[in-house]
């Protein structure tokens, strides 16, 4: 197979990436209340008045975590383009997938706690 050039260009590439993080935020339940809960961690932050390298420690978390549920999204949404039937292996995929957003998720609290609190 021969690849061809990408023709789109940077710019609209760029902007293919943003309409993924805008149809995300406007689309997903999970991703409203990660990003709510986020802005909330960084007011309170900003608030306790934490050193500027938790605060940075902060932020680098938070954009880890919303990407992670970006891509548990891109997975479901993966496994549904590709099968409307009932399958083991792609339930076990989207268990998968929910998990890593799981163990993401728990991780980054108890970070983010120790971060605020200690």
């Amino acid at each position: 197979m021969v690849y061809q050039k990408d023709s789109q260009g940077w710019l609209k590439t760029f902007r293919h990436a943003v309409d993924g993080c805008l149809w995300a935020f406007r689309t997903q339940k999970n991703f409203k209340i990660h990003f709510a809960v986020s802005f909330l961690v960084l007011i309170l932050a900003w608030w306790l008045n934490i050193e500027p390298a938790k605060f940075l420690i902060l932020i680098l978390a938070i954009i880890f975590g919303l990407t992670i549920e970006m891509a548990n999204t891109a997975f479901e949404k993966t496994i549904d383009l590709v099968t409307e039937e009932y399958h083991l292996d792609a339930k076990i995929a989207k268990d998968v997938a929910a998990g890593m957003m799981l163990l993401t998720a728990i991780g980054l609290a108890i970070l983010g706690l120790l971060i605020l609190f200690l």
